[in-house]
């Protein structure tokens, strides 16, 4: 669901307080603002030579900063890096109770891995300081270079006993699958202080998105995003992370859900074949996927039947209790509270679940 600006419309208003909005993200004020906050070492660096990341989408976005065209602040900053404006726009407008930041500037796939911890730390410092200081209603995700496990363990530490962090932050295009023992460390850290980890669209790994190749169009990206999310849950699920850390939790941001009850039968049916290679694996794969992996809405995907929606819910009944309301803001395909999920139909109840409860169970909101 594409949107920009509009009117609220009190006639057709759904949404109510108490709404929990699980990803909204948050830009720089400035392009060198991030200065504040690394250490002097690595300005000249920062200047210079920046992230020097992995090749990775290059596509053009169909609006600049893939952002909606009314977002953008008089005081010259990206879209996301105004407080008052999101205020007007989104938490405010629709009484928004919490809202979770996920930052726009992510340091994972920089190649550079002490610079990418330094601008991890950074952009942390900037969440807390700029942003949770002055809004009781917005919770942080803790951005960590999740390439350098070691270096991401320590910034979980460090941050770990504020309350105001809610979740580690990764994007999903990685070097390797999840489930690779190269990022147990990061879940065994999160798993220690009681912390989710989310992963969301995005990441320069190196590799294409498909597992055809390299796209020609940003529409074949931006469809095929939802291959990384599914090979990802493939992996941390078959590599038997979740058996491992009992108590971790993982949170799908902004890569579909209409695909996990096929992949999730997929995956059964492999195992009862093949599951003497994965003896670390003692139960159905979908039965780990049901308890222990949350997804976010947008983008959700709206059958031309609205009923259609709710057959889907049937097929994998705990998606009602594991998914979560989001707009994207302030992204172009922002979802509308009044309108998200409108043309879909949902289970008696289900409705204030997705929207509130559910993600106050999780983060202990």
């Amino acid at each position: 669901m594409s949107v920009t600006e509009r009117l609220p419309d009190t006639a057709d208003t759904r949404a109510t307080g108490g709404m929990v909005d699980c990803d909204v993200h948050t830009a720089l004020r400035s392009p060198d603002a991030i200065l504040d906050y690394l250490p002097t070492r690595w300005h000249t660096h920062h200047r210079t030579f920046g992230g020097n990341g992995y090749y990775g989408s290059k596509y053009p976005k169909s609006v600049p900063n893939a952002a909606r065209v009314d977002a953008w602040p008089g005081s010259g900053g990206a879209p996301g890096s105004d407080l008052q404006m999101m205020r007007e726009q989104l938490l405010d407008r629709w009484d928004i109770d919490v809202a979770i930041l996920n930052p726009g500037v992510h340091s994972g796939g920089s190649r550079n891995l002490d610079y990418a911890a330094a601008v991890a730390s950074a952009i942390n410092d900037i969440t807390a300081a700029e942003w949770l200081d002055h809004d009781e209603r917005l919770r942080g995700s803790l951005v960590v270079s999740f390439e350098d496990p070691p270096a991401a363990v320590a910034e979980i530490e460090r941050l770990a006993d504020d309350d105001r962090f809610v979740q580690v932050y990764l994007q999903v295009r990685t070097t390797q699958p999840l489930g690779h023992r190269k990022y147990w460390p990061i879940y065994a850290a999160a798993e220690a202080h009681g912390l989710p980890v989310g992963v969301h669209f995005g990441g320069n790994s190196g590799t294409p998105i498909t597992g055809a190749g390299w796209p020609s169009y940003y529409l074949e990206d931006h469809v095929g995003n939802a291959q990384s999310f599914q090979a990802q849950l493939t992996s941390l699920v078959l590599e038997g992370v979740f058996e491992r850390f009992p108590g971790l939790r993982y949170v799908s941001i902004e890569g579909g859900t209409a695909w996990v009850p096929p992949l999730a039968w997929r995956m059964d049916a492999a195992w009862q074949r093949l599951g003497d290679e994965v003896p670390h694996v003692t139960r159905p794969p979908s039965e780990t996927i049901a308890e222990r992996v949350w997804f976010t809405t947008q983008p959700i995907e709206e059958p031309p039947t609205p009923g259609d929606f709710l057959d889907l819910l049937d097929t994998f009944p705990s998606l009602v209790d594991r998914l979560m309301f989001s707009t994207d803001y302030p992204h172009w395909d922002f979802d509308d509270p009044d309108h998200a999920m409108k043309h879909v139909r949902l289970p008696d109840g289900a409705e204030e679940k997705i929207r509130s409860v559910n993600a106050r169970a999780l983060y202990g909101l």
